[in-house]
């Protein structure tokens, strides 16, 4: 690594800011290695500006100091540089690896930075002996194959149901097919041949998954055309039931492949990134074609960017580098700016096409990929508008100097006391953050005690806001009337943050929507908003999205208690013992009748634990 901090000869007048350190650009070049590497600039405080990769340092970096026609953003990074530092590596790939990476973790000002989605979807076909079809994400298993990344999980669950229409592969998780002892609903409305009870032998089977798995290639024509030959064997042989089967397998392929908008018959992969500038915002548009087929697509905004055609291009060439050391890139990639050279790389050893349209075919994806740039930059800015709006309504109605950015809501959900469940859910500007929700299981408290349960969730979300290891937000919103309200007040004036305000929510005369009364911590009297109030609207959207995650947190810990077993409490019971007394008593009330003597009769079941099991049990 090399560095040149603040040089004393002064560079020329619009390289620097007048109270700025001056930077000596001329010498420092003259230090720069021709190797691949990374730059970082810094300003005079020492904070990274900008982090950039080269195949060769030294004409590279030079590019900043000498060239004219820099676009606005880079222009003004480059009068804020008081010092570079350079980090050289044994290739260019490895220079991308660490751009990335260094980007991801200093998210320097002036850098295009995409946010990390490591969630794309990917259709699985297990590895067992009669495979399951099903959505997967996360890490790869070696035995299992998989299919894409799609887009969206819309477009894996299309195709999931294709092939289930038309394969009939099991859909079910091995712990349900192995214990099948009937053919389920699938079988009865065509969608599975219910491997599970014999009904289809595995070599059968197998061939319905190689079919599946051509499809899922993008080898179509291979598959309609053995399915044709199939249907015409059968109706040669006079099996007329099975020929009506395989055509209607036929025509459900045949459906969707002209339902898609662009369809191609080279059944190539490529991906279509299309950048376009509205509203002084980007939107980088990801549509991929898998097989031939227009797969759908997916909107990317990026951080630090300005405006202009030449931001377009940076734009562009940020999105591919980041996006492809985390995503497996397809041959192709098509563009509507002609990428530089640095942009097209080899990503894992493998080479990938970087360009512009280069036929009718890619001309039309692109088209489209730009077409839902601009609705999706539209649709944005709409979203944010209103957002605004109803900030600014709410502001007016709360009488506060400024719009709360951060607004936190709590609920409580429970079942009798039971799997008691608080929620808090995070809006920052107006827009949802689920990244920032947070779910509190409750403890030690009487079941159904709605206020010792808010109290223990305030204080364990704002001992840590008190100890400054969370941000704090500018409204606190309380799904509940005014003693729920008058609890989260004491926490807070407990914990020393008796400034940051607070609303409770009542709800209205038969618990009707539009009809609830607000109590506000710096108002004596309650406040209640017409039902068509902007400010309002957003107050129910908070409060209604706090009760949904509240619910769905409450019934999965009540369904995860629910089905426990009570004998896997029972030190010395592991699965294999638990399985065989199930088995042998025919379930837990079966366990439950047998006596000591009973037990003991069970294969590896001694008399002290016999006798442990009946006490616990009784």
């Amino acid at each position: 690594m090399s560095s040149v901090p603040s040089a004393p000869n002064s560079p020329p007048e619009d390289l620097a800011l007048p109270d700025a350190p001056a930077f000596d650009a001329r010498t420092f070049l003259a230090t720069l290695t021709e190797s691949p590497g990374v730059y970082r600039m810094l300003d005079a405080a020492g904070a990274v500006l900008y982090v950039g990769k080269a195949k060769n340092l030294k004409k590279r970096v030079s590019s900043y100091f000498l060239r004219s026609g820099l676009s606005p953003r880079i222009a003004l990074m480059v009068q804020q540089i008081a010092g570079v530092e350079t980090t050289a590596t044994r290739s260019e790939a490895e220079a991308l690896i660490l751009e990335n990476t260094l980007i991801k973790k200093l998210a320097p000002k002036y850098n295009i930075l995409f946010r990390d989605d490591k969630s794309y979807s990917y259709i699985r076909l297990s590895g067992d002996d009669f495979p399951q079809l099903a959505s997967h994400r996360g890490s790869f298993d070696k035995r299992s194959t998989y299919f894409g990344p799609f887009p969206s999980g819309m477009a894996v669950r299309e195709s999931i149901q294709l092939l289930q229409k038309t394969f009939f592969l099991r859909t079910c998780e091995n712990a349900v097919f192995a214990h099948r002892s009937r053919p389920c609903l699938m079988h009865q409305i065509r969608r599975c041949k219910a491997p599970c009870v014999g009904l289809i032998s595995r070599e059968e089977y197998a061939a319905d998954v190689r079919m599946a798995e051509l499809f899922l290639r993008g080898r179509h024509s291979e598959v309609i055309n053995r399915l044709s030959e199939r249907m015409q064997a059968a109706a040669e042989e006079l099996d007329f039931e099975l020929a009506a089967a395989l055509r209607d397998q036929i025509r459900a392929l045949q459906a969707v492949l002209h339902r898609q908008y662009v369809s191609s018959t080279g059944e190539e992969d490529v991906d279509i990134v299309a950048a376009i500038v509205l509203h002084g915002d980007i939107c980088i548009n990801l549509a991929m074609v898998r097989g031939g087929l227009h797969l759908g697509d997916k909107a990317f905004f990026p951080r630090y960017v300005g405006s202009g055609e030449s931001e377009v291009a940076d734009a562009l060439s940020a999105f591919i580098t980041q996006h492809y050391l985390e995503h497996p890139p397809p041959p192709r990639l098509v563009t509507g700016i002609d990428p530089d050279d640095e942009c097209a790389v080899v990503f894992d050893g493998k080479k990938v096409s970087v360009g512009l349209p280069r036929n009718e075919m890619e001309r039309a994806w692109l088209t489209m990929a730009n077409t839902n740039a601009e609705l999706a930059l539209n649709a944005r800015s709409q979203a944010q508008s209103r957002a605004d709006e109803r900030l600014e309504a709410l502001r007016s109605a709360l009488d506060v100097e400024e719009p709360p950015h951060r607004i936190e809501c709590f609920d409580i959900s429970h079942t009798m006391g039971e799997g008691t469940v608080a929620s808090c859910v995070v809006c920052l500007d107006g827009t949802m953050k689920k990244g920032e929700y947070r779910r509190f299981n409750i403890h030690g408290i009487t079941p159904g005690d709605d206020y010792a349960a808010m109290r223990q969730a305030l204080e364990r979300r704002y001992g840590k806001v008190a100890a400054g290891e969370s941000p704090a937000p500018d409204l606190i919103l309380i799904d509940g009337g005014k003693g729920q309200h008058r609890i989260a007040r004491d926490v807070l004036t407990e914990l020393g943050l008796v400034h940051l305000l607070s609303l409770g929510i009542a709800k209205g005369e038969e618990r009707k929507p539009g009809l609830e009364t607000l109590f506000l911590s710096n108002a004596s009297e309650p406040l209640q908003l017409p039902p068509d109030h902007a400010g309002f609207h957003l107050i129910q959207e908070v409060r209604d999205e706090a009760h949904r995650f509240a619910v769905a947190g409450h019934r999965a810990r009540r369904a995860k208690t629910r089905g426990r077993s009570t004998l896997e409490d029972i030190g010395g019971i592991g699965p294999t013992r638990r399985r065989k007394l199930l088995v042998h008593f025919g379930g837990l009330d079966g366990v439950r009748a047998a006596t000591v003597e009973d037990l003991c009769r069970v294969d590896g079941i001694s008399r002290t634990l016999a006798e442990q099991i009946f006490h616990e049990l009784h």
